[in-house]
């Protein structure tokens, strides 16, 4: 690659750049770097600094890296902090708690100071994204574009059963999340086709699908779930009913951020005490979520803003520690993955990935050992501690290519965007959406790459794929 055409990309570390040479003031400094990130989005999503795939409109294309995966990703990585900043001002729901309220000046340093990771995390995803992004695809292999919608029904109805088996297999239940992710995207997709063909038996069926996986999302007493699943079905939907899928979508999806912190708080506290069942707990949630009073809400809003929307407070204990008390991991965490990688079907004493990953939360003492809290560090945390913020640089570049290289080889491999980006990218390598520990997202990767080929060598068997 032409070093002219990489230096174009040096536009995108600036915010970072400004924000670290004013790193003496605090307040400022993470105001750029968190404005950073919004700047990023611009370049990036306008198609200032690269051109944007002119293969299919824009709506059309909006699970490739660049849009979907950048939103989630960087969107909650880097800008969800804004509320702990204002926490640390001395905000409560954006109102100043006392005209005489002092910032803790060493907590806003280290605030400001990861957030000028997130920003320079943040730039290197996006060139990582742009530098290997190369659209048309030229794909190796077809499919009937007429049998897509009750292809992807039967693949919905096919990968629900299978996944539940391996859930069940004693060493190879990681891959009962890949398979129900994608008999999740099959059927949410097969309903994005079926509602504009106004096939009714398709849709029918659809609506059973998606709103078994809702329900099973609302149960599983976790927001992120029943966020991904209105979000989905939402960006499916939108190609055909733009500007009602904006007027129904995004206010449903900022109604969830606002009820369903006080409704997992309820329902967790009722039902993963073991007190009460999954639909007893469900209806408690709702009755609290809905008719609670309000300032009961407010307070769990401006809880779940402050500390469980965002990682920062969590980052901020990892960079006290390391490299002052703790040194630098270097390679040792990708060698843990790498052992992660190996199943434990063929390894059944092979160390807890949990556990390892465990580890460096406790030596950092950002939880109390023998807590029962799971508070595993963030991809981008991870990469700082393998080797500081050129281990930030490096490890986020890599992110970002990895992800786009897949997308693509995906659409090679399937015939296209539909199936390579909307189904099997999106569903079997949704990790990439929110990354974890370098454990957890290294593992799920390969396997996920090696379920890919799996499911394309059964499709060219089948006729399903057939070679141009």
């Amino acid at each position: 690659m032409k070093a002219s055409s990489i230096d174009k990309y040096i536009i995108l570390f600036i915010p970072w750049g400004l924000s670290f040479v004013l790193r003496n003031n605090a307040e400022l400094s993470y105001l750029i770097a968190w404005l950073g990130s919004f700047f990023i989005f611009y370049l990036t999503l306008t198609g200032k600094l690269k051109a944007l795939p002119a293969d299919l409109p824009i709506s059309e294309q909006l699970m490739r890296p660049v849009f979907l995966v950048q939103i989630i990703f960087a969107g909650y990585t880097c800008c969800t902090s804004i509320f702990y900043f204002f926490n640390l001002l001395g905000y409560q729901d954006f109102h100043k708690i006392s005209t005489y309220y002092f910032v803790d000046m060493d907590a806003m340093n280290i605030t400001a100071q990861c957030q000028r990771y997130y920003c320079l995390g943040h730039a290197a995803f996006a060139t990582g994204i742009l530098i290997f992004m190369k659209y048309p695809v030229e794909t190796k292999y077809y499919y009937d574009k007429e049998k897509l919608p009750d292809l992807l029904l039967k693949l919905a109805l096919l990968l629900f059963p299978v996944s539940e088996v391996f859930l069940r297999l004693p060493g190879l239940s990681q891959f009962y999340t890949q398979l129900n992710s994608l008999s999740f995207m099959a059927g949410t997709l097969a309903l994005a086709f079926a509602i504009p063909l106004k096939n009714v038996r398709n849709t029918f069926i659809c609506l059973i699908l998606f709103f078994f996986n809702f329900y099973q999302a609302l149960v599983s007493g976790f927001k992120e779930p029943i966020i991904i699943s209105v979000l989905v079905l939402g960006v499916f939907l939108y190609p055909h009913y733009k500007k009602l899928v904006a007027a129904i979508f995004i206010p449903l999806l900022l109604l969830l951020f606002f009820v369903l912190p006080t409704f997992n708080t309820v329902f967790r506290a009722n039902n993963w005490s073991g007190e009460t069942g999954k639909d007893d707990a469900a209806q408690l949630a709702f009755d609290a979520a809905i008719n609670g009073e309000s300032d009961q809400i407010t307070e769990t809003n401006w809880q779940f803003l402050t500390v469980r929307l965002s990682e920062i407070d969590m980052f901020t204990k990892f960079v006290r520690s390391t490299p002052d008390n703790i040194d630098f991991y270097k390679t040792k965490l990708l060698q843990q993955s790498a052992m992660a990688i190996v199943p434990r079907l063929f390894w059944p004493s092979k160390p807890s990935t949990e556990d390892l990953i465990m580890e460096r939360v406790y030596d950092a003492g950002v939880v109390v050992r023998g807590e029962e809290v799971s508070a595993k560090p963030a991809f981008i945390v991870d990469s700082y501690l393998s080797y500081g913020g050129w281990g930030v640089f490096i490890f986020m570049f890599a992110y970002g290519a990895i992800a786009q290289l897949i997308s693509m080889k995906a659409e090679e491999l399937f015939g296209g965007y539909l199936l390579g980006t909307a189904l099997i990218f999106s569903g079997l390598f949704q990790i990439f959406w929110r990354g974890l520990s370098f454990e957890f997202i290294i593992n799920v990767v390969f396997w996920s790459f090696v379920t890919m080929l799996v499911i394309f060598r059964i499709m060219r068997m089948r006729n399903i794929l057939l070679e141009i």
